[in-house]
């Protein structure tokens, strides 16, 4: 294995944090904003039937034939939503987080940043791979949340 990995990426929406943190709390949405193909409700754990799941809960969601659980970790409402890879092919020890930040005009700024480790052999491509992955949830966030995608 490979040291520890990360990324760390950004994006603006004009959206204020309520809204961008709705979406990250329900799960059902992710595969509408971002890349993730589907959510796996029968392979999930703690789904919350309002679309605001808690910590605890395990989300498993398919991207092409790979899929990935991960289990919230944390939850400070419009700051911060974290989490951490439960079952994740190819990582060990993955952690992320999402910050959420309002911006002057009353936008938010959100960083989506983690890590993980990877076998020696993949660790460069993995990371420019998740670092643009993670770059396309994060403005494919911030455009579903309310509108023009801005990347500082």
């Amino acid at each position: 294995m490979s040291g520890t990995q990360s990324y760390d990426v950004t994006a603006e929406s004009s959206a204020p944090p309520a809204a961008v943190w709705a979406l990250l709390l329900d799960a059902r949405s992710w595969p509408v904003w971002s890349r993730v193909g589907s959510l796996e409700v029968a392979a999930s754990q703690g789904l919350s039937a309002d679309g605001r799941d808690e910590v605890g809960a395990v989300r498993a969601f398919r991207t092409g034939k790979t899929v990935t659980k991960e289990r919230i970790t944390a939850l400070d409402p419009e700051r911060r939503f974290a989490y951490e890879g439960v079952d994740v092919p190819v990582m060990l020890d993955y952690q992320a987080s999402v910050d959420l930040c309002e911006t002057p005009g009353g936008g938010t700024r959100i960083r989506w940043h983690g890590t993980y480790r990877v076998g020696k052999g993949s660790a460069w491509i993995f990371r420019w791979y998740l670092r643009r992955f993670m770059r396309d949830m994060a403005t494919g966030l911030a455009g579903h949340a309310g509108g023009p995608v801005r990347r500082p």
